[in-house]
């Protein structure tokens, strides 16, 4: 296996695990090396975590990994390697988001569907990813998604779907407002991230630093005003103006809000979700997203539940003020 060792030119990324590198096998096949940093956050569980959930998943949406090793103190992790890169290098650059058209763009919110179903409901184990966001969608050489990062993911017995922790994990503008106040997490939870990646795929905007120039409204309650006012296309991205295929972003915009609302019981299931996503069909209407406006840090500081120190991937708790 050839990385160059490690040399920088051939540095794919970098996350709270560490750097992850291009490599060559010695048949020729090209991989992606995940290689644990001394200095990560992120240590030994999450490696043995990653490697006891993917490896026994397998669904065309779900980064395959190929290997691991463990050289001294550094634990590595190989993957089939993505030409195109995680999905937030490409859908928040102005330049790069121009080869995402709007076929495109449904085809990776299909696929992170189909993917999040697999783990929920198809798969030998209930997987619950817990840190679902744009930079652990992978895209492969044709722009399809693969879901990546198991690092924080939790498995469940076969009648289980939901659990507590006093851990809170995930990143912020991501996490459902139940695990981020209460530390209850379920399917549901993914639920609200999948929905948020909705939004930010159509919008080609980040929920987390969005802030709409009249109100205090980030991109869910952006989304949701725009709802309101019969105005839902003006989310999309300029790129996807005058495409002609105006009843699928809206029907997508509108899934993401459903995916999106307070009360994790109003949120559909993925398997919903897919549903939706594959025939047209009358949706509920949405009731009001869980987050509508950032809250400062001063404000932040007279709530019961703080975000803890910031990690190198942005891994930390999501205090919002949900109105």
């Amino acid at each position: 296996m050839s990385t160059n060792n490690f040399s920088i030119a051939n540095k794919l990324g970098q996350g709270g695990f560490g750097i992850v590198y291009k490599g060559v096998l010695e048949d020729g096949r090209e991989i992606a090396v995940k290689r644990l940093s001394k200095f990560s956050r992120q240590g030994l569980d999450e490696f043995k975590n990653e490697v006891r959930c993917i490896a026994k998943l397998q669904h065309r949406n779900l980064v395959k990994l190929l290997g691991y090793c463990i050289q001294g103190d550094e634990p590595m992790l190989i993957y089939e390697y993505m030409a195109n890169k995680s999905l937030d290098l490409t859908i928040f650059d102005v330049s790069r988001s121009s080869v995402l058209d709007w076929p495109k763009r449904f085809n990776i919110i299909h696929g992170i569907a189909r993917g999040l179903l697999y783990l929920h409901q198809d798969s030998p184990l209930r997987v619950i990813h817990r840190d679902l966001k744009a930079a652990n969608v992978l895209l492969d050489n044709d722009m399809n998604p693969k879901i990546s990062d198991f690092g924080l993911a939790r498995r469940f017995k076969g009648y289980e779907t939901e659990a507590n922790t006093n851990k809170v994990v995930g990143t912020y503008g991501y996490i459902a407002p139940e695990y981020a106040v209460h530390g209850h997490f379920s399917v549901k939870s993914d639920v609200f991230s999948f929905g948020v990646l909705v939004l930010e795929i159509v919008s080609g905007k980040k929920n987390r630093g969005f802030s709409d120039e009249k109100q205090r409204d980030n991109l869910l309650g952006h989304a949701w005003r725009l709802y309101k006012e019969n105005k839902s296309l003006e989310l999309a991205s300029s790129q996807l103006r005058d495409v002609h295929i105006d009843s699928e972003i809206l029907r997508s915009i509108h899934i993401g809000l459903l995916c999106v609302q307070n009360d994790a019981r109003d949120r559909p299931t993925m398997s919903s979700v897919v549903a939706m996503l594959d025939r047209e069909s009358t949706l509920p209407p949405p009731k009001q997203p869980a987050f509508v406006t950032e809250v400062s840090s001063r404000e932040a500081s007279a709530l019961s539940l703080m975000p803890p120190h910031n990690s190198v991937n942005n891994v930390t708790i999501t205090v919002l003020n949900a109105r």
